[in-house]
């Protein structure tokens, strides 16, 4: 009961991108709350025991272990075909065929894009698969759900072409299909959003872009316990990887480069060096230019990465691989350069192609890793990751930058399976 009030058990199937580490607040409350329940119904009932230290050992255990259980299970599930939610979309927009393309580029989701709805489509995008065709109008939604035994319907109110979306979501309301609604402003809102209502008007509430100082400190506090652990542990793996590099090409073990910080501040990168000496960076600049827009689509692997496998170092291809490459970058962190989590530190030429809103990223000490690289990586395109970076900093707290670091080793490691 106290798991269900805690939505330990429906946020799977309500949320798209729910995982584990989402869960550990609620698993926290949930063990400490038993543990208690536990303690006062055995004096209660005169019973002598558990004692305070074996409870106590009880209780760390289980706030582990049941995380740790709770994500072999969700592993085991999405192994399931019964896993995946026959998904249709509303829509054939812009922003449909964007939510189309991302929720086909995370299989983990667990949604079976089986098509669209819409009246007035548009161009399809090169990046999305031709299987995906227009099923029909609105009014042909109930007929489709039936047939295509459809569990989830994403409504993107945005598009113009719907045009009775509140009529439509009253059809579907006896079919009992998880519904999402794309809102028309989704660049603004993010998950610390808040909802409220006056009079029954919901209204949604942006989080202030002011940080405390108090904020501001923990923040940096984390990082330098953070980054001195790490490179305190990972010594001896330095070492064999400077020791490799050495021995693979010609050049330094270490790669320098100057990115942008906080407020646009200039600092020097490092990273292992994973490229020849002297390659030239116009093929990246030109890809950048290419990348800022939705019409260009995956490379052949489907990814939206540049492919440089000719100047890439046979070391460097494993450091990439598996992101070691990036570990000298804690020394960055604790020169205060940048953070264990924030946007990706980015080479100057790259504003280049920057929007207005896109220099809010320098708002927040950029990071080793962050919303980017846990949640899209290379799947997404580079306009994609500007924005996910200010999605990061407009919804920054404390607790949104442990999340992001229990989950990179996770993605780390999916990342390298789903590229082996």
């Amino acid at each position: 009961m106290v798991a269900r009030l805690h939505g330990l058990y429906r946020r799977d199937e309500e949320r798209t991108d729910h995982c584990t580490t989402d869960d550990i607040v609620g698993v926290f409350h949930l063990v400490t709350i038993a543990a208690w329940l536990l303690l006062v119904a055995s004096r209660l009932a005169g019973w002598n025991g558990p004692g305070i230290f074996n409870l106590a050992a009880f209780w760390l255990l289980a706030v582990c272990v049941v995380p740790m259980a709770r994500t072999v299970a969700r592993l085991l599930c999405k192994r399931s075909q019964a896993y995946e939610q026959n998904t249709v979309i509303v829509g054939a927009g812009d922003v449909g065929q964007l939510v189309a393309r991302k929720l086909i580029k995370h299989p983990e989701y667990g949604a079976n894009v089986v098509g669209f709805v819409d009246r007035f489509p548009k161009a399809r995008r090169a990046d999305l698969p031709e299987r995906l065709s227009i099923l029909g109008g609105p009014e042909r939604l109930p007929e489709i759900i039936k047939c295509l035994d459809v569990e989830k319907v994403v409504i993107t109110s945005s598009d113009e072409s719907i045009s009775a979306p509140l009529s439509l979501l009253h059809q579907l309301r006896p079919y009992g299909v998880q519904i999402d609604l794309v809102p028309s402003m989704f660049e603004l809102i993010g998950p610390r959003v808040s909802i409220h209502s006056v009079e029954g008007l919901p209204l949604i509430g942006l989080p202030p872009t002011h940080r405390a100082a108090t904020s501001r400190a923990l923040k940096r506090a984390m990082d330098l316990v953070g980054a001195s652990v790490a490179l305190a542990v990972l010594a001896p793996v330095m070492a064999y990887i400077a020791l490799r590099v050495s021995r693979d090409s010609p050049g330094p073990v270490l790669f320098r480069q100057t990115r942008l910080g906080t407020g646009m501040k200039e600092f020097t990168a490092l990273k292992f060096r994973t490229m020849k000496v002297d390659t030239d960076s116009e093929a990246h600049r030109e890809y950048i230019r290419r990348t800022m827009t939705s019409a260009n689509g995956a490379a052949d692997n489907g990814i939206y990465k540049l492919n440089q496998g000719s100047a890439v170092t046979k070391v460097g291809a494993w450091l990439r691989k598996t992101s070691l490459d990036e570990i000298p970058q804690l020394i960055n962190v604790i020169r205060g350069d940048m953070s264990l989590v924030g946007p990706r530190p980015c080479i100057p030429y790259e504003t280049e192609n920057f929007e207005p809103h896109h220099l809010e990223r320098f708002l927040m000490p950029q990071g080793i890793t962050g919303l980017w690289q846990v949640t899209a990586r290379a799947n997404s395109t580079y306009r994609e990751a500007l924005d996910l970076d200010v999605a990061y900093v407009r919804d920054w707290s404390l607790g949104l930058d442990l999340r992001l670091l229990l989950r990179t080793p996770l993605q780390v490691l999916r990342q390298r399976v789903s590229t082996a």
